[in-house]
């Protein structure tokens, strides 16, 4: 079972008087993972790391530490802690204390999960894309009735008859939402797979 944050969260730290302060959010996609990069990296920092993951998809960036102490650790701690759509940056004020490469590792990855552990988990939910058409009579019921089936609109565009919706559903609402939508709109409209 995967987790992801409920919301952003942070975690301080001094090691050997470098100070390490950890920042994680949850994302969805890349974009999302460079506008956190760009917001909470501090340019008077020594280092601004970061790791993220969406399913499986995954970068990191060490930003100038020696190769593999800082990214990668910070990455394998987000899988330690069966995390995913979720972010990590660690930003280093250099303290003129030198770690040796185990030391960073452990720093970067210590911070980036003691943050992580510190975050309000949820469990993250599978969810399919599916496309379907619903007049503008029947569209208001079914909206209010999505949160029934764990299901949420990606998208929606309107025509002469009604809205044309993309939807995330999981796996196991899939029929029944399927069922719903076919007595809602009294056949005229199923759920079909991206």
């Amino acid at each position: 079972m995967a987790f992801t944050l409920a919301g952003p969260c942070e975690y301080f730290e001094e090691i050997r008087k470098s100070r390490f302060l950890a920042r994680a959010a949850p994302l969805s996609t890349a974009e999302e993972a460079n506008a956190f990069i760009a917001q909470v990296s501090a340019p008077s920092a020594t280092h601004n790391c970061w790791a993220w993951k969406v399913g499986q998809q995954y970068r990191f960036s060490d930003d100038g530490e020696p190769g593999g102490t800082a990214g990668r650790p910070m990455l394998t701690a987000i899988e330690g802690q069966d995390c995913d759509n979720v972010i990590v940056v660690v930003t280093r004020w250099y303290g003129g204390i030198q770690l040796g490469t185990g030391g960073l590792a452990r720093a970067y990855g210590g911070t980036a999960a003691k943050c992580l552990q510190r975050g309000e988990q949820r469990e993250l939910v599978v969810r399919e894309s599916v496309r379907c058409h619903c007049g503008f009579s029947e569209l208001s019921t079914f909206k209010a009735r999505l949160a029934e089936h764990e299901a949420q609109v990606i998208n929606e565009s309107f025509d002469a008859h009604g809205a044309a919706l993309t939807l995330a559903v999981p796996p196991a609402h899939l029929a029944a939402m399927d069922e719903f939508l076919a007595n809602l709109t009294r056949g005229k409209s199923r759920l079909l797979q991206d």
